[in-house]
């Protein structure tokens, strides 16, 4: 049973993070992609201690260990506030559709690294799948035409959408960590919001933009999309994904949690009026296919 309900929270995880991405795209867009990650982990942060005193009776998690605070912490610090700075800075470069398709190199990173450091096999089809997940994001991100001004910001998007997934990957295996014996997913998600809201908004205070992040919010529009997807972000998505590892394997949450690049073509036709050719669906529906083959084969 633990199992289907793991799996059932790593879908819902996938369409939360595409209605969340293009809410975040819209926003960081209209008043830039640092301003959007450090409110909406303060409007996450809120929206998981009400989440918290309505199910458990109290505001905040109680038996937290300082085991709990080094795992889900550090978990917080590398997949909020450096990978998720990284990503919505990738939605501004590149929308959401191409930014959520290399991120879905997350469970790629989270086999390197679980063979890297957790001495786990990397068996010969592990390898094949990889390489067919990476074969088919070449294959949309090089049919994509660019003219000679946006080919260094498509690039640099390229580049931090790859440093998010190798954070979330990285996080992801950090709260696997704090989940065991049975430790609330919500409790978990809490500690690590309270720290990344924490260490992002102090690092904000000695850069002297706080105030200036704060006017931003005046922006009706962005504050609404912000809003939408904090709720679908590190709340409900969040919530649900840290469910799903603690339920069932890394790699199977991993994999269907590696959706969005699929569910996104559609949203991105209809919020974006992107245009997507034939090629960028297949390579997309490779690479999906690619990364679900790492951990069924």
């Amino acid at each position: 049973m633990h199992a289907y309900i793991g799996e059932l929270a790593a879908l819902g995880t996938s369409l939360s993070w595409s209605f969340g991405s293009m809410f975040f795209t819209i926003s960081s867009r209209r008043i830039g992609s640092n301003v959007v990650n450090r409110v909406r982990l303060a409007v996450g942060l809120a929206l998981l201690l009400i989440a918290h005193l309505i199910i458990f009776g109290r505001l905040l998690p109680n038996n937290v260990m300082a085991y709990h605070w080094f795992w889900f912490g550090l978990s917080g610090i590398i997949g909020f506030m450096i990978g998720d700075t990284l990503l919505f800075k990738s939605f501004v470069l590149m929308g959401p559709r191409l930014t959520q398709l290399i991120m879905s190199t997350v469970p790629v990173f989270g086999a390197i690294i679980a063979w890297l450091f957790l001495h786990e096999i990397l068996k010969l089809t592990d390898i094949m799948a990889i390489l067919i997940t990476l074969a088919g994001i070449s294959w949309v991100i090089l049919g994509h035409k660019n003219n000679e001004q946006q080919k260094g910001q498509f690039f640099i998007g390229i580049m931090c959408a790859l440093g998010a997934a190798f954070c979330q990957a990285l996080g992801l295996i950090l709260s696997k960590k704090g989940l065991s014996n049975n430790f609330s997913a919500l409790s978990g998600n809490i500690i690590r919001i309270f720290v990344a809201t924490t260490c992002i908004w102090i690092f904000a205070l000695f850069r002297g933009t706080t105030i200036s992040s704060l006017k931003k919010l005046k922006d009706k529009k962005a504050t609404l999309a912000m809003s939408g997807g904090a709720f679908f972000g590190p709340f409900v998505g969040v919530w649900l994904s840290l469910i799903a590892v603690q339920h069932t394997y890394v790699g199977i949450a991993s994999t269907l949690m590696a959706l969005p690049p699929i569910i996104l073509i559609p949203l991105s036709v209809w919020i974006f009026k992107e245009k997507i050719t034939f090629g960028a669906l297949f390579g997309t529906i490779i690479a999906v296919c690619g990364v679900a083959l790492i951990f069924l084969l």
